[in-house]
């Protein structure tokens, strides 16, 4: 599992001119999920996510109650080291993707985040005022 996360003033994710989900003064998530990940995969980024002090002050999302946004994103399993087109083979299909987004975002809930997402399969414009800027790449 890989996620970029971004401190953002302001994010949001549209779908068909559809606001499907929108934070302030939080964190930005951009997941990806890859073949070997589990529950335990699932657990272990949701902690991190939400404990990582990348906050004003060195502080997390669970230190202020900052929101999330969640926004799935297979294209961070991309691979463009040959050529020029990337290839998706380490990206988990989206059967197999999905339910670990979803899985992802009950984690962070059940931590007592406030969280938003985008939505899976389709097409969406994510929006986003970084803060800092602050983006850190966390790798399971």
């Amino acid at each position: 599992m890989r996620a970029v996360v971004q401190t953002v003033s302001r994010a949001s994710v549209t779908v068909d001119g559809e606001v499907v989900g929108e934070i302030k003064d939080g964190l930005l998530v951009l997941l990806g999920v890859t073949h070997d990940d589990t529950q335990a995969t699932v657990e272990t980024m949701a902690r991190k996510v939400y404990e990582v002090r990348l906050l004003d002050g060195e502080r997390s999302a669970s230190d202020v109650g900052a929101p999330l946004l969640v926004v799935s994103q297979f294209t961070l399993y991309g691979d463009a080291r040959k050529g020029r087109r990337p290839t998706w083979q380490a990206a988990a299909p989206a059967e197999v993707a999905e339910p670990m987004v979803t899985a992802f975002v009950a984690a962070l809930r059940a931590r007592g985040a406030t969280v938003e997402t985008g939505r899976f399969r389709t097409h969406m414009l994510v929006e986003s005022v970084n803060v800092g800027p602050n983006t850190l790449i966390l790798d399971l």
